[in-house]
């Protein structure tokens, strides 16, 4: 073979081995496309199938689910602002509907005021819900305050436009309470939609009102019938139910209003709500000290709160005191530890910021906070009470020291100052309990009459455990 073939022969070797090589990465870039559609006809067909019917109803399910909440206490209110067509159709439609916007905004104003949630306006029915989406046991107060405050407010409306005469507008409201679900919609601005039988019965509860009328549900009447005069109205057929009894709101009791006339509350309605409203506050409280003590305070717990709140009222009764006066022992008695959240030592002072900072969300006024606290910081040691009321506070915080369980309790209290460096030996903790409680004196009547005896029990007991 002559030297130019076997270089021609070179050559096209050369060739197919680079065609070959290029051949083989084009291989490669298709088994890797392939695995990428193999992948996403996997990732299609699994779609589809959340799409195919059956698919698709368990997405939506699940996230319904995942986006909705259960309320078991819920009051629900309808309110149909309803015009007189035929002075309607004499009327401009524009002023029309800028007066049905017109209430329909001040009836938002009145339900934010009283913490209600509104649902939705749907043409000219107004849907509010108290008790959503911040659970609390006023609601049904709260809601029946609010309907009155929309039929007074339409009354006035109506009185500064035509005056007595030519009345356009009236209107219907029905209330009931019970449980309801909220699907919860919205990003920015969160919307629920409640739905369930409560929702319905007040509907139909509406359905059946007269103009100018509140009508309640039974339930609803059992939760506000301390608060307001109501009169019987009738029964409401429901479906797969018992008749369901209905009541109309006359006002706020006469004893409970100011000046006697069933419209605006007075300080003893107030009060008698506040005292209702502590279970709210108290829920609050218990459920930041669980969270938020330290693990360290076995005698500084829940159970120390809880007892202190249970004798202030205990005693508080048996002294004399008023509704006002049990309301602020008792809330005194909730926050007076609640500083050990955020420090051991002046922990009162602590547990006063706290209280100033929840408790006008509650409507306390700013005396109310002032004596509130005064009784928190009376409760420092050595207790040196100045009046009746900080003398309930401090033998209810004292307590401990005339009960049968006093060495149980004393030792928590010992492990407690222990964990913290404060005291090292039990030994040297009973002789400072002798100490204490020799030089410790009751101040009501009531609580001298039901520890004094115990707690000199208690010193001869712990002197026997005493060791030199």
């Amino acid at each position: 073979m002559s030297t130019g073939s076997n270089q021609e022969l070179v050559k096209r070797i050369a060739k197919l081995a680079k065609q070959n090589q290029e051949l083989e990465g084009y291989i490669r870039k298709l088994e890797k496309q392939n695995e990428m559609l193999t992948r996403e006809n996997e990732r299609i067909r699994a779609l589809y199938e959340k799409i195919s019917p059956e698919g698709l109803k368990d997405m939506v399910e699940g996230y319904r689910r995942e986006k909705s909440l259960k309320f078991n206490m819920a009051t629900v209110l309808f309110a149909d602002i309803h015009g007189f067509s035929k002075l309607i159709e004499e009327m401009d439609s524009t002023s029309v509907m800028d007066e049905l916007d017109a209430i329909l905004f001040e009836f938002s104003a009145i339900v934010d005021r009283y913490k209600i949630e509104k649902i939705k306006t749907i043409g000219d029915t107004f849907m509010c819900a108290g008790g959503i989406p911040v659970k609390n046991i006023t609601n049904p107060v709260d809601v029946v305050m609010a309907a009155m405050e929309m039929r007074n407010l339409l009354e006035n409306f109506e009185q500064n436009k035509r005056g007595s005469v030519n009345r356009i507008w009236d209107l219907r409201i029905g209330i009931h309470t019970g449980p309801v679900t909220a699907a919860i919609s919205g990003k920015k601005k969160i919307n629920y939609d409640i739905k369930g039988d409560t929702v319905n019965t007040a509907s139909r509860v509406e359905g059946v009102s007269e103009n100018g009328t509140i009508l309640i549900s039974v339930m609803t009447y059992e939760l506000v019938k301390e608060f307001f005069a109501c009169e019987y109205f009738g029964k409401l057929p429901v479906k797969y139910k018992d008749d369901l009894q209905i009541y109309r709101v006359k006002g706020i009791k006469p004893e409970f209003s100011i000046g006697g006339n069933g419209v605006l509350p007075n300080d003893s309605f107030r009060i008698k709500f506040g005292l209702i409203q502590f279970t709210d506050i108290q829920e609050l409280i218990l459920d930041k000290l669980e969270k938020d003590l330290p693990g360290h305070l076995f005698y500084h717990n829940v159970k120390h709160t809880v007892d202190v709140v249970t004798e202030v009222e205990l005693i508080g009764w048996a002294e004399g005191c008023s509704d006002e006066e049990i309301l602020l022992l008792k809330t005194a008695g909730l926050f007076h530890d609640a500083g050990h959240t955020v420090a051991y030592d002046d922990h009162e002072y602590h547990g006063t910021v706290i209280a100033r900072e929840i408790l006008p969300e509650y409507n306390y006024s700013s005396e109310q906070i002032d004596r509130i606290c005064s009784l928190i910081m009376s409760t420092r040691l050595p207790p040196k009470p100045t009046n009746l009321l900080e003398d309930i506070i401090c033998d209810s915080d004292l307590d401990y020291l005339g009960r049968s369980d006093f060495i149980p309790v004393s030792n928590t209290l010992f492990e407690e100052l222990k964990a913290q460096n404060k005291m090292k030996s039990l030994n040297d903790w009973n002789k400072l309990q002798v100490k204490f409680i020799s030089g410790h004196q009751y101040f009501t009547k009531t609580a001298r009459s039901l520890r004094e005896v115990n707690k000199q029990l208690q010193i001869e007991r712990i002197q026997s455990l005493i060791t030199e």
